[in-house]
């Protein structure tokens, strides 16, 4: 990918990039700590009773001021995680962007971040989710732990590898056979979706919490790449650092 004949263009095309994933990433940090914290409490509080009423732990005082102490910590680094994680994968987003901006429907920047986030959104991050729902911490035995990340991240890349794929066999077809590259990637999602293992965990938690986990879950990613389109289109608006960024061909 070249991005244009100036160092300085290559500069302010990185920090739109970087700035848009970090305040993305804070919206969404921020949205998880008054959405998901609270489910995240009740999940943890169950788990607290199931330990005293084993007696792997005892309810007391020193448990109570040494589980305090760690949750505060934890909830204190929810928005500096957002912000990496943020960062992380706004990087992507913003890569993906400049090489495929000429291309995008839309008549501004705006529109055409915001339509490339509902459609990273989509490929990798709802499909995979609807295949994978997240559940609380608290859910699922530690041992599948490994199995569990594996399969949720090979959904994600294959889903994504499968959107770009059929992305390049559309721009080699010409108006309605457009269409075949759409069927196919239905089908190809399709398969994936259904051939792929399930969960491997039984989810022994109560419904209403993991399913108000859930939701809270989505509404949060999805704030966040509705947050980083915007962002990353207003500033390219605004910026306009490079006009000479390949596309895809």
């Amino acid at each position: 990918m070249s991005l244009g004949d100036s160092s300085m263009n290559t500069s302010i095309f990185l920090i739109i990039v970087l700035i848009s994933g970090a305040l993305a990433g804070l919206v969404w940090g921020s949205a998880n700590l008054f959405l998901v914290e609270p489910y995240l409490d009740e999940a943890i509080g169950i788990e607290n009773q199931n330990l005293f009423d084993s007696g792997e732990a005892d309810d007391t005082l020193e448990f109570w001021i040494e589980y305090e102490g760690y949750r505060s910590w934890q909830k204190s680094g929810q928005i500096l995680a957002g912000i990496i994680l943020g960062t992380s994968i706004g990087s992507l987003f913003g890569i993906v962007f400049a090489l495929s901006r000429n291309s995008l429907p839309g008549n501004d920047n705006i529109k055409k971040a915001l339509i490339l986030a509902g459609l990273m959104w989509f490929t990798i991050y709802f499909i995979p989710f609807l295949k994978y729902p997240a559940n609380p911490p608290t859910v699922g035995e530690a041992d599948t732990v490994v199995l569990r990340s594996i399969l949720y991240l090979s959904f994600i890349a294959i889903s994504g590898f499968g959107a770009l794929i059929f992305y390049k066999i559309s721009k080699r077809l010409n108006g309605k056979k457009k269409i075949i590259s759409l069927i196919g990637y239905i089908v190809f999602i399709s398969v994936l979706f259904f051939g792929m293992p399930e969960n491997p965990d039984f989810v022994s938690a109560p419904m209403d919490l993991v399913n108000g986990f859930r939701i809270m879950s989505a509404l949060t990613v999805s704030t966040y790449w509705i947050a980083l389109g915007l962002i990353l289109g207003i500033l390219w608006n605004y910026f306009k650092p490079n006009k000479e960024v390949s596309s895809f061909t």
